[in-house]
């Protein structure tokens, strides 16, 4: 049967097709399909570095750029998506992605690196990720549904994480890294296929609830008014810090530690693998917990592990111990963050406000890539990164905390 959720409920025949089940496992195809590629992206900054003499900033620049350029994206394709629907962006996303890939295999500069898999794969990734996905879920699917739904959406970019990681390694090694790219842009060409299954229509208002009757500049006014949504943007910061730093740095600084290659796909792997359960698992348990402890709790346990990581010596097991505990935190402080903004904001400009919390993930995201790649040219070491993740996950455990889980108070409702 079709989808029956309030005024975005699809109403003909032609889409009877898309049950919930269709709706999130073709969602879920589109997030692995998309998070994996960028999550693999670290495992090419040694062979193309070797090839063209460039130094590890030169890759994180890029890497850097393509995060910020994902977050400030990420606002304005969730606008457009909010607005006229999310297929056309999310086909407009999947044609970037791909052409930044195969730029990629095509860059011997600097400035070519910085235009493929910065700009082209970071403007496609807005368009193309698992945060319109979670959107969609949000959008289509009944509210008993959306909170398993969010996790298993999360779950399915890890689970790209964990199957592109050791993929991309095998590629580069038996066929070369151009290759490599050129497989990775072929495979983004199937989101657009799946698009078809998580399509929402263009937003009309004049059948709508009256408290979902907001302009664009009413619902920005009203979110960055609210201090728990400022609270949980800000906290999201050290979410991408981290992240992006490990996927892109830990591979290179395990090598750096006499830890082959090949371990370091599979520990990214292993974060992907890991946190498949982390994120299922969170998306449970905020049925049962309060949403901010459960974000405290995730990022005090990274600043732990972080700290006991770096501390000892590095080993195989170490290495891996540390990517499982990594995985159980990794994204799962999405499927929270974005159910409290739905929960404050609702879901008629939930694609907007999710994405400019994720601005604030992403440049943190920019900064963790782009300072690690500065420091280790700098310093020939990673350590005092390492040691302001492990700040920033202290402050973000601290800010989450006063967040208020209720909705945002309407007195009077703002046409559009």
């Amino acid at each position: 049967m079709a989808v029956t959720t309030g005024d975005l409920r699809p109403s003909s025949g032609v889409d009877s097709w898309r049950t919930p089940l269709i709706i999130i496992i073709c969602g879920c195809a589109i997030a692995l399909l998309s998070f994996g590629p960028r999550s693999a992206l670290g495992f090419f900054v040694q062979p193309m570095s070797r090839e063209f003499s460039w130094g590890r900033d030169v890759f994180g620049l890029a890497l850097a750029l393509q995060n910020l350029l994902w977050g400030l994206g990420q606002p304005i394709a969730g606008a457009i998506a909010d607005r006229f629907g999310i297929m056309r962006v999310m086909i407009v996303g999947a044609l970037l992605y791909a052409a930044g890939l195969y730029m990629m295999r095509y860059s011997t500069t600097s400035l070519s690196l910085d235009i493929g898999a910065g700009v082209l794969i970071g403007f496609g990734l807005s368009g193309s990720s698992f945060n319109l996905v979670l959107s969609a879920f949000s959008k289509l699917l009944p509210p008993e549904k959306r909170g398993l739904a969010l996790g298993a959406g999360t779950a399915a970019g890890s689970f790209g994480q964990f199957l592109f990681a050791p993929f991309g390694v095998a590629l580069i090694d038996n066929f070369g890294w151009q290759t490599a790219l050129t497989v990775f842009a072929a495979l983004m060409l199937l989101i657009l296929p799946l698009s078809l299954a998580i399509a929402t229509p263009p937003a009309e208002t004049t059948n709508a609830p009256a408290t979902d009757q907001q302009s664009f500049k009413t619902a920005m006014a009203e979110a960055f008014g609210h201090r728990s949504y400022v609270l949980l943007v800000l906290g999201f910061f050290t979410c991408g810090f981290q992240l992006a730093f490990i996927t892109v740095h830990l591979p290179a600084y395990l090598v750096d530690r006499g830890i082959p290659t090949s371990t370091g796909g599979w520990v990214i792997a292993a974060i992907g693998l890991f946190n498949i359960m982390g994120s299922l698992g969170v998306g449970w348990l905020q049925n049962f917990f309060p949403k901010r402890y459960i974000l405290s709790v995730i990022y005090f346990t990274r600043a732990l592990a972080t700290v006991a990581f770096i501390s000892f010596p590095i080993t195989t097991f170490s290495a891996v111990a540390f990517g499982a505990v990594s995985g159980l935190t990794w994204l799962s402080t999405v499927p929270p963050t974005s159910a409290l903004v739905a929960l404050m904001f609702g879901t008629r400009w939930f694609a907007t406000l999710y994405g400019f919390a994720f601005v604030s993930h992403q440049v943190g995201g920019f900064l963790g890539v782009w300072l690690g790649g500065i420091v280790f040219e700098q310093y020939g070491s990673y350590t005092p990164i390492w040691w302001l993740s492990i700040l920033f996950g202290v402050l973000s455990a601290l800010i989450n905390l006063p967040i208020v889980e209720a909705p945002v108070s309407r007195p009077v409702a703002q046409p559009a």
